[in-house]
């Protein structure tokens, strides 16, 4: 971009006026030749000739306006030129080195300008007016600091220039300490260099000289939440009587809110500052992400609509209402939905894993494993080079395609695709070797699964959770002992055992050693400071307790649980489950698994648990549907396979019960010794022998009932 590109301003400003302007100037000093193409530099002047400044002031400005209406570089020269000469004749003006030193910074000669701004103040350090040139030019240098540092991803403004910025505030403050503004720049200066207590010092004086300041405000709560004082952040923008905050003031104690996770107050808050400027889009979005986070699925529904109407080229607002749709079960209606988002946005990443994720509820497995394999064509590089976030999206569709295949046993297939994954490295690889391990266990390839874990290891030597993976597979395929060693071998006396605490016990659970596995949960307990680390103790502790049949500690536990994370799915099953299984309590269980499968709708055993409750309840149309889903995720589960066996004998379908349960014999023969239990076995093989009896019965009495030849 040129110089004079920079000017453009006012076209109603006549070019024929610009010239009468300058003959009339013209006139006032007819010693100068008008035709001249360049300007002569005369020889200094040693006294004022304030006439002669005035005439060429006069011309510097109307060519400066030439230069904005015409964009022409030779029209910014000239201005430069008679500012120059008008200088020349009152060498004392600084009003007009300033003049100059504008006109320098606006066309982009920031050098030049700074410098005619330092000379100035070596005459009068107190010149606000160069000061306050400086530190625009400072600020605008940030600005293009910050824009280039995102373009290239690197962090923030240069350190030398914030601090010229900041040195130039300084000053300027203390030249003009009641402006408002000046102490809002300084403070936004200090927050940008991270001094927070500097910041807040100027912003607190901001407050006190203008108290009802909305931008005082906002940049004081910024200034808190950036320091993660979210509390700090809401309760000064609470002290903002209601009847006195602005919509901007509401806007953000609703974001206060929300990372406080108080959806209610973030709702309120948000609902005001819609109320105060309805057309404010942004606020609008922010109530309706507030409703669907507190679940109020109708009432975000109807906001997520409204935006939608409001601009039809939002495809956020369609992925949203389509992940509404879904949670509510309405599985066609929201596939209805993200492929209208997708029609106006083929390439979005978002639309097209939803659209995956709903096909794949819906059972159609093929359409969604072809929108899952487009969008990762979408996101690969054949160069093989990806930034972080590019890695990360990628990643995403690669383990939903490994899952999905995973799901269909497709076993080759999903490695291949976790193998994708395992490239991308880091964090993404770790996963990639889970699920290709989790993909061989369940195909029941233990072999390989322990090759997988092995291989992990030996890339990533120092990684604990791939040590983990592998002492996990090795004690669960019967070499405990060295399973167990490498686990302790991690342990360190610090906040990360309990990672491996909680492992161990899980092994230890997983073979029956109900002493060791508790003892190895009181040896994570001390380390668990974080909520979510305190929720996956006692969730532990409630599964132990219920494969040792202390049903009602194990229930007390998974509650414990549920006041933490009302919604997590793995606690809301197991408990509705247990409750189903093992108890008549068919209604609690319901309510619980219901939850559990939606915020899971693709997650096998769930449908499993939510298919046998029905069937507890005599619910048998329901059980069928949900237990042949289950049944279609889970094709290796014995247990699933026993249940559908169930429900297809007490709706008198002898010769499918006996078909599931011969299944169910022969995924459990070839199970992990871990995953079986001998006593369940032996029902489901007493249950086949009392159908093949019956079986035969029938048989028998169909052929007596046909007459011989």
């Amino acid at each position: 971009m040129t110089e004079a590109h920079l000017f453009q301003l006012p076209k109603h400003l006549k070019a024929s006026a610009i010239a009468a302007t300058l003959t009339v100037a013209a006139c006032l000093a007819p010693q100068v030749n008008a035709q001249a193409t360049a300007p002569q530099t005369p020889a200094p002047i040693a006294t004022t000739d304030r006439s002669t400044a005035y005439y060429h002031a006069a011309l510097a400005h109307n060519y400066e306006d030439m230069a904005i209406n015409f964009g022409r570089q030779e029209y910014v020269t000239r201005a430069v030129e008679e500012y120059k000469l008008a200088l020349n004749a009152d060498p004392n003006s600084a009003k007009l080195a300033i003049d100059l030193a504008e006109l320098y910074a606006r066309a982009g000669k920031v050098r030049e300008a700074i410098q005619t701004a330092q000379d100035l103040l070596k005459k009068d350090d107190n010149n606000l007016e160069a000061h306050k040139l400086l530190g625009r030019i400072y600020l605008r240098s940030l600005g293009q600091d910050q824009t280039q540092s995102q373009g290239s991803q690197q962090a923030g403004p240069s350190a030398q220039m914030l601090n010229l910025a900041i040195s130039e505030f300084v000053k300027i403050v203390a030249l003009e300490p009641k402006n408002v503004e000046n102490r809002l720049l300084l403070g936004q200066l200090y927050t940008a260099k991270h001094d927070s207590a500097k910041a807040e010092e100027q912003l607190k004086a901001a407050q006190s000289i203008e108290p009802d300041s909305e931008d005082v405000i906002l940049n004081l709560a910024r200034l808190r939440a950036e320091n993660n004082d979210m509390r700090g952040a809401a309760e000064l923008l609470e002290a903002v009587p209601v009847a006195d905050r602005t919509t901007k003031e509401e806007f953000a104690l609703g974001a206060a809110y929300e990372q406080l996770k108080d959806s209610k107050k973030a709702i309120a808050a948000y609902q005001r500052s819609v109320d105060m400027e309805p057309d404010n889009l942004d606020a609008s979005r922010s109530l309706a992400q507030a409703l669907l986070a507190d679940n109020q699925l109708d009432e975000a529904l109807k906001q997520f609509q409204t935006l939608s109407e409001a601009d039809p080229e939002d495809t956020a607002s369609l992925n949203r209402i389509s992940e509404i749709q879904r949670r509510q079960g309405k599985y066609n209606d929201a596939l209805s939905t993200v492929r209208k988002a997708r029609a106006k946005d083929p390439n979005s990443l978002e639309a097209g894993y939803n659209e995956g994720l709903l096909l794949d509820v819906l059972g159609r497995y093929d359409e969604a494993i072809t929108v899952y394999q487009k969008m990762s064509e979408l996101t690969e590089h054949a160069n093989g080079a990806y930034t972080q976030d590019e890695k990360a999206n990628r990643s995403i569709f690669l383990e939903r395609l490994g899952s999905v295949y995973h799901e269909q046993n497709k076993t080759p297939e999903a490695i291949a695709a976790y193998q994708k994954m395992i490239e991308l490295g880091g964090d993404f690889a770790k996963r990639g070797y889970q699920g290709q391990a989790d993909t061989y266990r369940d195909a029941k390839m233990f072999d390989q699964a322990t090759e997988v874990c092995r291989k992990a290891v030996a890339a990533n030597p120092n990684d604990r959770d791939l040590k983990l993976l592998l002492a996990w597979q090795l004690a669960d395929t019967g070499k405990l002992d060295e399973g167990l060693a490498l686990a302790n071998g991690l342990l360190t006396g610090k906040p990360a055992d309990r990672e491996v605490y909680l492992q161990i016990s899980l092994i230890q659970s997983r073979l029956r050693h109900w002493k060791e596995a508790e003892d190895a949960l009181a040896k994570a307990e001390p380390f668990a400071v974080k909520t979510e680390e305190k929720a996956n103790i006692f969730f532990q502790k409630g599964a132990l307790a219920e494969r040792e049949k202390k049903y009602d500690q194990a229930e007390q536990f998974f509650h414990k649980v549920l006041d933490i994370d009302p919604n997590n799915a793995l606690t809301l099953n197991n408990l509705g489950y247990m409750l189903a299984d093992k108890t008549t309590r068919y209604t609690d269980a319901l309510k619980y698994i219901r939850k559990a499968v939606e915020v899971e709708p693709m997650n096998g055993a769930y449908l499993d648990s939510l298919g046998w409750v029905y069937f507890k309840l005599g619910q048998y149309e329901a059980a069928e549907d949900n237990l042949r889903k289950a049944v279609e995720r889970t094709s290796t589960d014995p247990t699933v396979h026993d249940h559908l066996g169930d429900l297809y004998e007490k709706t008198g379908r002898i010769r499918l019960a006996a078909a599931q349960w011969e299944i169910s014999l022969t995924e459990f023969s070839k199970s992990a010794s871990a995953d079986v239990e001998s006593t369940e076995v032996a029902k489901v093989q007493k249950k086949l022998e009392g159908a093949r009896v019956k079986l035969a019965r029938q048989d028998s009495h169909l052929g007596n009932d046909v007459k011989q030849p």
